[in-house]
């Protein structure tokens, strides 16, 4: 997906967040800004793919502050608001245990996104919210035909905390008896889930974990590694979670795959770039 201009003071903000969580000294976050400054004026144009423009944004911040997490403490912070959570989500399961429903408690995890929202969003109430809402577009029964049909499924996660809730939806997918691949980012990008945080939230249960060779901002096709394309090349059945997934395969053809995406419309951009509204959860087949 290419960038609007909302993605301009999106960038910045989250630029000001990274460096306020990597470290305290306010003549290199001047520095960096004026980095920042320079790459965007360059780079920022109708053409310019949104995920790869991130990513070198975040690693400008983490190469020139040395802290190659910055959102640790926020991913430990997602992952306690996703377990306070899982007991008033088990009960509706309980009540409700149609695959449409653990789609949604899914796409719930997707809000634990602090690329999208401040860190001062109270995220909470958004979540107690979201609970009530029904899913804008589900394309339930496309994915369950899928399940059906496919005997492996590359799953394609996005945030620690979601994946909390990522594990619900992939024990429902396990009674269809299809073969899960779990991926997950190589390198600490935003509060997205690598290797470790992955296997502490337990997602081993339920299938491989790989790495795509590469921490960007969701998928980045020209990043990724060799190892991981012979994977994702492998698999006709993709669940993609997130928007910055969403934004880095709509860029690729996926023409011969079957394609779902599952997530939060957090920014106008991308709402009005699938055709639906702010904050809107999805399933859709692209």
């Amino acid at each position: 997906m290419k960038i609007s201009y909302e993605c301009g003071p999106c960038f910045l903000r989250q630029a000001r967040e990274a460096m306020d969580l990597s470290c305290d000294d306010e003549l290199l976050k001047i520095e960096i800004m004026n980095d920042i400054f320079d790459f965007l004026a360059n780079n920022f144009s109708k053409d310019t793919n949104s995920n790869k423009t991130g990513s070198i944004m975040h690693n400008i911040i983490k190469s020139k502050t040395g802290c190659d997490d910055p959102y640790r403490q926020e991913k430990i912070q997602g992952n306690e608001i996703a377990l306070k959570y899982l007991p008033d989500v088990k009960e509706i399961l309980k009540e409700n245990d149609s695959l449409e429903n653990y789609v949604k408690i899914s796409i719930i995890g997707n809000i634990l996104d602090f690329g999208a929202f401040t860190l001062d969003d109270d995220i909470d109430a958004i979540i107690q919210e979201s609970l009530g809402n029904e899913l804008a577009v589900k394309d339930v029964e496309e994915f369950e035909d899928s399940l059906k049909k496919h005997d492996k499924v590359l799953y394609l996660v996005d945030n620690t905390g979601e994946i909390v809730f990522d594990k619900l939806l992939m024990a429902k997918i396990k009674e269809y008896d299809v073969d899960i691949t779990i991926a997950v980012k190589s390198e600490p990008i935003l509060n997205d889930a690598c290797m470790k945080e992955a296997i502490e939230a337990g997602l081993d249960e339920f299938g491989e974990i790989v790495e795509i060779g590469a921490g960007t901002v969701g998928y980045v096709d020209s990043e990724i590694s060799d190892e991981f394309r012979e994977i994702f090349n492998s698999h006709k059945f993709i669940i993609s979670k997130g928007m910055g997934n969403y934004e880095g395969l709509t860029e690729i053809d996926l023409s011969d795959r079957d394609v779902y995406f599952l997530l939060c419309a957090k920014c106008n951009t991308i709402a009005r770039d699938i055709g639906v509204n702010f904050r809107d959860m999805l399933l859709f087949k692209k």
